[in-house]
């Protein structure tokens, strides 16, 4: 669809995720670096011989971020959480009974990241059949997409790295747990951090209203704080000592109202969590965050130079979980903030992301 209206109205064009890439390569090496290494499909300003030599360690980077806390071998990252004594705790919390599905509708049209596709096909007439004296008749469907990355997505560990050495050396592309992408890299799946090393996840989720915070959908590049974080917390009756290891923060922006409706526009940016509120969540020892809009983060980031740094330093420095794309407005609707998230990633070998339908128990 091509509904750029509501962007007219501000005085400037829909900018698609590409552009902003493209904006971050343009204000610093830094960015142009990760955003290269990690959707290698954009073409974004190279860098100089100056720059390259100060790629070896990204801005942001002063250090290496591994071997993890679960083990130098680890490829479950904060879904290690999920034990049975956090299953028990979390149950508790379930009062009424009521489930809530927070994933989105697959379908043709939906908002998609740079020239990712989905396209689902069933060819004509039943599939198969009829078959038997009860002459049965079958549909199949055949689907080509990038499986992990479209609709209500799920990142894994394998998605999101950092380039720490010279531009292209794949030696130094950095995941989580230090693992590179010459180690794991193949072109038939990751060897290493594909979403069927990740635990079932089933814990306490709290759903941050930003939208009750701020009076109304909040607009892209607009940043959430730990600061704001508190103060919804406030607002909703919550304590910030409620929220223990292991849980999951969701973040309510009122941006998924754009969803099918003004694509151009969902697409141009969006609201979300920036460095302040990610080190509140590395502090939490939180297992996942999650939001009604495409990356969770701050897009573009207050800082022009840097691309999808809030990923780089939650997934692929600490290992905590990713889920993008949700919806709220039921739980929102029953004043729902508090409640048991319940998913389990498709175990599809060497994947670097998951479809399916996230749930939330109250």
């Amino acid at each position: 669809m091509d509904d750029t209206k509501g962007d007219e109205e501000k005085g400037g064009a829909a900018t698609d995720r590409r552009t902003l890439l493209r904006t971050a390569g343009l204000a610093g090496a830094a960015g142009a670096a990760f955003a290269g290494a990690m959707h290698g499909k954009f073409s974004l300003a190279p860098i100089t011989a100056a720059q390259a030599q100060t790629a070896a360690m990204p801005k942001g980077v002063d250090k290496p971020w591994w071997p993890s806390k679960w083990g130098k071998d680890d490829e479950a990252g904060a879904s290690n959480h999920i034990t049975p004594q956090k299953v028990l705790d979390a149950v508790k919390w379930i009062k009424d009974g009521k489930i809530y599905k927070i994933g989105r509708v697959y379908e043709q049209g939906m908002p998609l990241f740079g020239a990712r596709a989905f396209s689902l096909r069933i060819p004509g007439g039943p599939t198969g059949g009829p078959f038997g004296d009860n002459k049965l008749v079958y549909h199949d469907e055949f689907l080509a997409t990038e499986i992990g990355q479209t609709g209500t997505q799920f990142d894994g560990l394998g998605h999101i790295g950092i380039q720490m050495g010279k531009d292209g050396d794949k030696s130094e592309m950095r995941f989580y747990n230090g693992f590179s992408a010459a180690e794991i890299g193949d072109a038939y799946g990751l060897k290493k951090l594909g979403t069927e090393k990740l635990k079932p996840l089933f814990t306490r989720a709290h759903l941050i209203d930003m939208v009750a915070l701020k009076g109304g959908m909040m607009d892209a590049g607009q940043e959430i704080t730990s600061a704001d974080i508190k103060a919804a917390l406030a607002k909703q009756s919550i304590a910030e000592g409620d929220i223990k290891p292991g849980d999951a923060i969701m973040f309510h922006t009122g941006w998924g109202s754009l969803w099918m409706k003004n694509n151009d526009r969902f697409n141009s940016g969006e609201p979300g969590i920036g460095l302040d509120a990610a080190k509140w969540i590395i502090e939490k020892d939180l297992a996942l965050t999650a939001a009604d809009t495409w990356a969770v983060e701050v897009v573009p980031n207050p800082d022009k130079s840097l691309a999808f740094v809030v990923h780089a330093e939650l997934q692929t420095k600490h290992g905590i979980l990713n889920h993008e794309n949700l919806i709220f407005d039921e739980l929102i609707a029953d004043k729902k903030y508090q409640f048991v998230y319940c998913f389990t990633p498709a175990p599809i070998k060497g994947a670097t992301g998951s479809n399916g339908c996230p749930i939330a128990i109250t």
